[in-house]
C-alpha cells in the first residue's frame, strides 16, 4: 500500500508542477466564466441601429399591419417590383425588401425577404410572426363574428402544471421537471466527459512512461500492480484537484465580471434573458416562455429548488464519477501498456468507449422516461451507470436501485481492475509489436 502511495505522490506532484497543467487550469476557468458571462453580457446591450425594410405587398392585405418596433421600420411601396427596386437597392438606403405575393394566405413560400446580407433570426421570426397573426386575424373575420378583437384576446390563456412531490410521510414538496430536466442533462454530460477526459490522461501517462522506458527502472521497485493503480489514483487526485479549482476560479469570476460590466437595474434582467436564452437552445422551450412571462414563476422555481436532494445528488455525482473514472482508467491503462504510440491505440480503444457512447444516447431516453426499463437496465450494468444512474439521480430513484446499481459498481470496478493489471504486467514490457485483444487475451491466462 505504501508503495501505491509512492507512485500516487510521484504522480500527481509531477503533473500538478507542469506548466501545461496550471495554464489548461487557468484557460479552462476563463472559458467555464466566459461562457455564463458573456450571455449576461450581451442580454444588457440593446441593438440600437434603426433598420427600414420596404415592403411590396401584391395581396394588398398588409399595410401598415406588420408590427413595428423601435429600431425596425417598415416602408409600403405602390406600383414598385422586386427587380425596379434590385437596380438601386445600395443607394435606397433599405435593410432588406420584404415581398409578399398574392396568395400568401394558401402559399407559405410567397414571404420572401431579399437583402445584400444575411437578415438576423429576430427579423425574420417577427416578420413570420406578424403576417401569421394577421392572416389568422382576417380568416376570422370572414365568418363575420361581432367584437373579434375582443373575443381574441379573452381567449388567449396561458396553461402551467405545477408539480408536487408527495413523501412517504404525505408530506408536499413543490418540485420541477424542468429543474430536473437540466440537472440530469449538465450533470450526465459532465461525468461523461469528465470520465473520457481523464481516462485519456491514463492511457496517455501510461504511453509516455513505456515509450521512455522509465518503466523498465519503475517496474524493479514496484510491482505493475501498484504501479498502475498509483497512476489511476494519482490522476483521480489531479482531476479532483482540478475541478475544485475550476469551480473556485469560475465563480469568482463570474462574480467579479458580474459586478464590473452589470449595472445593478439590469443585472436580474440580463440574467433573466440569459438563462431564458440558454433554455430555448438546450430544447426547455416551455421552460423559457414561463420564466419570460410570468415573474411569479422564478419565485416558484427557487421553492423547486430548494427542496431538491441536493446532498444526494451532489453525493451519487461524485461516487458514480469516481466510480466510472476508476473503471474506466483501469481499461485505458491497459490499452495504454499494449501500445507504444498513441496512434496504435485507435483499434483498442473502440470497444472501451462504446459503453460510454451508449450511455450518452440513452441518456436521451432517459431524460423522457427516468423510470423506463431501458433507462432502469443502463443505470444498473456497471459500464453505462455512472452517466445513466447520474440522469435518474434528479427524478428520484428508489434506495434499493440506488444500492444495487453503487454495489455492481464497486464489484466491476475490482474485477476490470484485476484483469487490466494482468494485461497492464505483460504488456508494459512489450515493445515494437501492435498486439490485438485476442493476445490481451491470453495475457490474462498467464501465471506469475
Amino acid at each position: 500500500m505504501s508503495k501505491i502511495f509512492l507512485v500516487l505522490e510521484r504522480e500527481f506532484l509531477t503533473r500538478v508542477r507542469k506548466k501545461s497543467f496550471i495554464i489548461m487550469t487557468i484557460l479552462a476557468s476563463l472559458l467555464f466564466a466566459g461562457l455564463m458571462v458573456v450571455p449576461m453580457i450581451i442580454a444588457t446591450m440593446d441593438d440600437t441601429k434603426e433598420r427600414s425594410i420596404a415592403v411590396i405587398d401584391d395581396s394588398g392585405l398588409f399595410k401598415n399591419k406588420i408590427t413595428e418596433t423601435e429600431y425596425l421600420k417598415f416602408a409600403y411601396l405602390d406600383g414598385v417590383t422586386v427587380p425596379d427596386i434590385q437596380s438601386t437597392f445600395s443607394e435606397s438606403g433599405y435593410y432588406a425588401v420584404l415581398y409578399i405575393g398574392s396568395m400568401v394566405a394558401s402559399t407559405p413560400d410567397a414571404v420572401i425577404l431579399y437583402s445584400d446580407k444575411q437578415p438576423s433570426m429576430d427579423i425574420t421570426s417577427h416578420i413570420s410572426s406578424s403576417i401569421k397573426n394577421e392572416i389568422e386575424t382576417q380568416k376570422l373575420k370572414t365568418y363575420d363574428i361581432e367584437n373579434l378583437d375582443d373575443i381574441l384576446k379573452s381567449i388567449k390563456t396561458n396553461v402551467r402544471v405545477r408539480t408536487i412531490k408527495w413523501s412517504k410521510d404525505g408530506e408536499e414538496k413543490e418540485s420541477s421537471s424542468e429543474l430536473a430536466f437540466g440537472l440530469a442533462y449538465i450533470l450526465s454530460f459532465l461525468v461523461y466527459m469528465l470520465i473520457f477526459m481523464f481516462g485519456s490522461l491514463v492511457m496517455r501517462g501510461v504511453i509516455e512512461e513505456k515509450t521512455s522506458r522509465v518503466v523498465e527502472v519503475i517496474v524493479s521497485s514496484v510491482k505493475p500492480f501498484q504501479l498502475m493503480m498509483g497512476k489511476i489514483l494519482g490522476i483521480a487526485a489531479v482531476s479532483l484537484l482540478q475541478i475544485v479549482v475550476w469551480l473556485i476560479l469560475t465563480f469568482g469570476l463570474v462574480s467579479a465580471a458580474g459586478s464590473i460590466f452589470l449595472d445593478s437595474p439590469n443585472k436580474a434582467v440580463a440574467q433573466q434573458e440569459a438563462v431564458t436564452n440558454l433554455m430555448e437552445q438546450t430544447g426547455v422551450a416551455q421552460m423559457a416562455t414561463e420564466v419570460s412571462a410570468q415573474p411569479s414563476f422564478a419565485n416558484e422555481m427557487m421553492t423547486a429548488l430548494s427542496n431538491i436532494n441536493f446532498v444526494l445528488i451532489i453525493g451519487g455525482f461524485i461516487f458514480f464519477f469516481i466510480g466510472g473514472y476508476l473503471l474506466y482508467a483501469a481499461m485505458f491503462a491497459a490499452v495504454g501498456s499494449a501500445v507504444d504510440s498513441e496512434a496504435d491505440t485507435q483499434q483498442l480503444i473502440l470497444p472501451v468507449t462504446i459503453p460510454l457512447i451508449l450511455a450518452i444516447v440513452v441518456m436521451v431516453s432517459g431524460l423522457k422516461s427516468p423510470d423506463g426499463s431501458l433507462t432502469f437496465w443502463f443505470s444498473i450494468i456497471p459500464f453505462t451507470s455512472p452517466i445513466i444512474m447520474i440522469t435518474r439521480l434528479p427524478y428520484g430513484v428508489p434506495a434499493w436501485e440506488l444500492a444495487l446499481s453503487a454495489a455492481l459498481l464497486v464489484i466491476s470496478f475490482i474485477a476490470i481492475t484485476w484483469l487490466a493489471a494482468k494485461i497492464y504486467r505483460v504488456g508494459i514490457l512489450l515493445y515494437g509489436k501492435k498486439h490485438t485483444w485476442k493476445e490481451m487475451w491470453k495475457w490474462i491466462k498467464y501465471k506469475n
